[in-house]
C-alpha cells in the first residue's frame, strides 16, 4: 500500500510517496489504534508530518473509541472525528474501499493526503503520476503516436488541425487562473504540433492576441525570446522567476505589457537557484523549480503526443491532477 501526502515538500514534485506494510487502508488505521502518541507514529511511518491526521488518533485516546472492523466503521469514525480545514467535510474525506483521500489546508496553502492500496493503484491512468517521486519523468517517446484522454484541457490554436498536441501542465502554490494550488484550471494543449515546433509557433502570435488564453499559455509565450526555435531557454528563464506566484493574475505577461519580467529576456546569463531542476528531452520539458525553503519547489511539464503515448497512464494521470484533487474525478 502507498501513501502520498501533496503539500510543501521538500521533493521536486511537492509529494511525499511513501511504502505502507498494510494490505487495505483499514488494516493501517487499525494498526495506530494502538499507539500512544499519534505524531511520533505519524512522523515515522509517513516519513514527516501529515497535517491534521494526528487528530483521529487523539480522539482515540480521548473518547476510548473502538477499532473499527469494517470500511464503513472506519468512514463513520473519520468524518466523524478526523479534523479537516473547510465548511463541506463529507466532500473532503472521501474513503472507499480500496482507498482515502483527504482534503484540507495548512493556513498557507491547500494540501491533500491519500492512502492507495495495491488495487488501487494498479488504476494506473488515476494513480500513475501521484505514485512517481523519481525525478525526471522518463523520456522516451513513440516514433509517431496518437494520445486519447478523455480529460477536460484548454484549447490554444497556433496551428492547423493534426493528429498531434503539445499540452502544458503548470503547478503552481498560487495559480493566477484559480489563487489555488488544488483543483487547477487544468492543462493546457497546443493542437497540431509537436514539442520541437512549439516555441517558433509561438514566437509568430502577437501580443495582443494573447489576451484570452490561459495563463500559463500567456507566461510561456512571453519566456520565449525572439529567434528561438526551441523551448528549453523559455523553461531556463522560468527556473530563475521569484517567488511563490511568479506572475498575479492581472498582469499581462507578454513582453510588452508585463515589467514584472523586467529585463528576463535580456539576461541569460542569470543562473537559476541551484536547486532548481531542468530536463529537456525532444517530447518532454520538465522543469522544477525553487521558491524557498518553506515552498519548496512548483513544477511545469510539456510534453507532447509522441511522449503520452509511451506513457499514456503517466500522462493521464498527470492530466487529472492539474485539474482535480481527487484521482477519482474527471
Amino acid at each position: 500500500m502507498y501513501f502520498v501526502c501533496r503539500w510543501r515538500e521538500e521533493s521536486p514534485f511537492s509529494k511525499r510517496v511513501v511504502t505502507l506494510p498494510d494490505a487495505t487502508v483499514l488494516d493501517w488505521f487499525r494498526r495506530g489504534w494502538e499507539h500512544d502518541d499519534p505524531d511520533v507514529w505519524i512522523d515515522s511511518e509517513l516519513g514527516g508530518d501529515v497535517y491534521g491526521l494526528e487528530s483521529i488518533f487523539e480522539e482515540v485516546r480521548k473518547r476510548d473509541l473502538p477499532q473499527p472492523e469494517t470500511v464503513d466503521e472506519l468512514r463513520e469514525l473519520l468524518h466523524e472525528h478526523l479534523w479537516v480545514e473547510g465548511a463541506d467535510k463529507d466532500n473532503l474525506i472521501r474513503l472507499s474501499e480500496h482507498a482515502l483521500r483527504v482534503r484540507t489546508d495548512d493556513d498557507e496553502v491547500d494540501l491533500a493526503y491519500y492512502f492507495v492500496d495495491d488495487e488501487a493503484a494498479a488504476s494506473s491512468d488515476r494513480f500513475a503520476f501521484l505514485l512517481h517521486d523519481t525525478w525526471p519523468m522518463p523520456s522516451t517517446a513513440a516514433p509517431d503516436a496518437t494520445f486519447d484522454h478523455g480529460i477536460p484541457v484548454r484549447t490554444v490554436r497556433l496551428a492547423p488541425p493534426g493528429p498531434e498536441s503539445v499540452f502544458s501542465v503548470h503547478l503552481c502554490w498560487q495559480s493566477p487562473d484559480t489563487i489555488r494550488n488544488l483543483d487547477l484550471a487544468g492543462a493546457t494543449v497546443f493542437p497540431g504540433l509537436t514539442l520541437p515546433d512549439l516555441a517558433a509557433h509561438l514566437r509568430g502570435v502577437n501580443d495582443a492576441d494573447t489576451h484570452h488564453w490561459p495563463h500559463d499559455a500567456r507566461l510561456l509565450r512571453a519566456l520565449v525570446a525572439p529567434g528561438e526555435n526551441d523551448i528549453g531557454p523559455a523553461l531556463e528563464r522560468y527556473a530563475r522567476l521569484p517567488g511563490y506566484a511568479p506572475l498575479p493574475a492581472d498582469v499581462d505577461p507578454a513582453p510588452a505589457h508585463a515589467p514584472i519580467l523586467g529585463d528576463m529576456l535580456e539576461l541569460p546569463h542569470t543562473e537559476r537557484p541551484i536547486e532548481s531542476l531542468i530536463r529537456l528531452d525532444p517530447h518532454i520539458a520538465q522543469a522544477a523549480r525553487y521558491i524557498d525553503g518553506f515552498f519548496g519547489f512548483d513544477q511545469w511539464f510539456l510534453f507532447d503526443t509522441r511522449w503520452a503515448a509511451a506513457h499514456s497512464d503517466l500522462a493521464r494521470s498527470l492530466l487529472r491532477y492539474t485539474t482535480h484533487w481527487d484521482p477519482y474525478e474527471t
